[in-house]
């Protein structure tokens, strides 16, 4: 293996410290404990980089504590993200863009969560190869208990160690593993875990867990891991239960990681297989329920029928939340799913632009606009019902939300598709 010296000189430019906010900026996010926002920096940014190049080249730099954000889980629990400052995200970010690219040529090929021209629709399809064509039918769905908050700081940097001979640039990155956590006014140590949300958390995971994915390569057993999410494909179920013996012995002796047994699993593909929002069968791959219902939820947000915001605006705000979730899902067979979910869309709509008419004189004013013919009905305008009446199709057709509101119809989209890796 290949060691790297003499490194830490090539951050020691302001060329390389300002590429490295560009890349910051393009991940927007928010201020850390100094209160201090992108936009801030960036009004001064020619004096801030300058301060940040002296105080690297005399070593005088020196982390400061991430600011503590509690988000909800899915599962009902919390995740801790660590926010550092943007002058820290800057200092983390030209440090990944010098040592990723050591790294990344010998990672383990079925590692893609964070990485270069690797996105969960390529750990999607790997799976589904190993099921599908490979017949590795059983499968092992590991999961870890708080993975990013219980990496044990000396493996990180003997990890590092065995490419990277410079100290200076190790005691960096360490800088950043022990900086603290501001919770509430006080400063806790960091003795253990990497704070999600820092800008190098995700290498250092890949770096770490890439000893996990080397040593089941030697065992001769297939995985796909995107981050913490990993699953071990087996042709039977003997096999399955030595993997996850192995696995689990790995992870928790020689990497100190939790495995949470409560979730880990053996299960057959014929039962389906939970995998980054979808579920893989033997023959065909669906979305999960719940993502459906979580987006349901968010358009129903979008779509409340009191909101007092016109059509045109609510399709502006509906187009992005639908083309983020079907770019993501197309590579499940779901074209029933988003069909369905379309017309649930559409008559939305409807019972949205019904109520905005108020009375039945105004939706008989835009079919005689159309060139319909009166006698028509008199029908309730807020019944979500009467949505669905031929009355509601005629005054606000699938052609007019498509066409002249730009409403995408998720229906069209080509679904099943394969995302074959690169190169």
């Amino acid at each position: 293996m290949r060691k790297f010296y003499s490194l830490y000189g090539c951050l020691l430019s302001e060329q390389c410290l300002y590429e490295a906010f560009k890349h910051v900026k393009r991940n927007k996010g928010a201020a850390g404990i100094d209160g201090q926002s992108l936009s801030e920096y960036e009004e001064n940014l020619k004096v801030e980089l300058s301060c940040l190049l002296n105080e690297l080249k005399e070593k005088r730099y020196k982390a400061q504590p991430v600011r503590r954000v509690t988000i909800a889980k899915e599962d009902g629990g919390e995740r801790h993200l660590g926010i550092p400052t943007v002058r820290d995200r800057v200092v983390q970010q030209a440090l990944r863009q010098l040592i990723e690219p050591l790294f990344e040529p010998d990672f383990h090929p079925s590692s893609y969560g964070y990485r270069p021209a690797r996105s969960g629709h390529h750990a999607i399809h790997k799976a589904e190869l190993f099921i599908r064509q490979y017949q590795r039918q059983w499968v092992v769905d590991m999961d870890l208990s708080k993975c990013f908050d219980t990496l044990n700081h000396d493996i990180i940097i003997r990890q590092f160690r065995k490419k990277i001979r410079d100290g200076s640039v190790l005691s960096l990155l360490r800088q950043f593993l022990e900086s603290g956590v501001m919770v509430g006014h006080h400063v806790e140590e960091t003795n253990v875990g990497s704070p999600q949300g820092g800008v190098i958390s995700p290498l250092i995971a890949n770096v770490y867990l890439d000893a996990f994915d080397q040593f089941m390569k030697s065992r001769g057993h297939r995985i796909v891991r995107f981050a913490d999410d990993i699953l071990i494909l087996c042709c039977s179920r003997s096999g399955a239960e030595n993997a996850m013996k192995v696995a689990e012995h790995y992870l928790e002796n020689e990497l100190q990681l939790t495995v949470n047994t409560r979730k880990t699993h053996i299960a057959h593909s014929n039962e389906g297989i939970k995998f980054l929002g979808v579920v893989i069968h033997s023959r065909y791959t669906r979305i999960l329920e719940k993502k459906v219902i979580k987006l349901k939820q968010k358009l129903k947000q979008i779509t409340k029928r009191n909101r007092g915001v016109g059509m045109l605006d609510i399709v502006k705000e509906l187009n992005p939340v639908l083309r983020g979730f079907v770019n993501y899902f197309r590579v499940a067979n779901c074209s029933r799913v988003l069909n369905t979910l379309i017309r649930w869309v559409r008559r939305r709509l409807r019972c949205t632009q019904m109520r905005q008419w108020k009375t039945p004189a105004k939706l008989h004013r835009r079919l005689k606009q159309l060139g319909y013919r009166p006698p028509f009905k008199f029908i309730r305008m807020q019944s979500w019902r009467n949505a669905a009446s031929p009355l509601a199709h005629f005054a606000i057709s699938n052609q007019y939300l498509h066409k002249e509101l730009k409403l995408i119809d998720i229906s069209k989209v080509r679904t099943g598709i394969l995302v074959p890796e690169l190169g």
